[in-house]
């Protein structure tokens, strides 16, 4: 799918100032067609810097855009709308990862016999390890990590 720029090329500054600077308004990604018609949406929500007295306003459809153009009292000033398709990036974000779907767990056949309950002796045993003094609710009464010396 191709990613398309929104761009607007402007007139800036007055007089012998006056030049051109062009700006990308946004991205889309899909056809052609429907990112001149998102374009087609830019140009009703845009004004122009200049002129600040606009006498008439003109709007013209090009091949690959819009061109507005703006009579002022002294000059008139114009905004080409274009749509291209972005080539290159060189400060494109990284993509991010397709996750991997994790597989799900395959029923057991039915005719499986269950697991063997554990017996009351099995839970009389004591666990392997130090014993741990703990409060009558089980949170230890001394933190595992207390007294470590391989933690910073």
């Amino acid at each position: 799918m191709a990613t398309w720029g929104l761009i607007v090329e402007m007139t800036v500054g007055t007089g012998e100032r006056k030049h051109i600077e062009a700006s990308v308004l946004a991205h889309v990604e899909g056809s052609r067609e429907e990112a001149l018609a998102e374009l087609g949406e830019w140009i009703g929500r845009y004004t122009p810097e200049h002129p600040r007295s606009p006498k008439r306003s003109r709007i013209f459809r090009t091949a690959d855009g819009f061109l507005l153009v703006v009579d002022g009292a002294w000059q008139s000033f114009s905004s080409r709308f274009t749509v291209a398709e972005l080539v290159k990036d060189s400060a494109a974000p990284e993509p991010q990862p397709t996750p991997v779907p994790e597989p799900t767990p395959v029923p057991a056949p039915e005719d499986a016999a269950p697991p063997p309950a554990a017996s009351p002796e099995d839970a009389t045993v004591a666990p392997s390890g130090p014993t741990v003094d703990r409060y009558a609710d089980g949170v230890p009464v001394k933190p595992a990590w207390l007294g470590r010396t391989d933690l910073p």
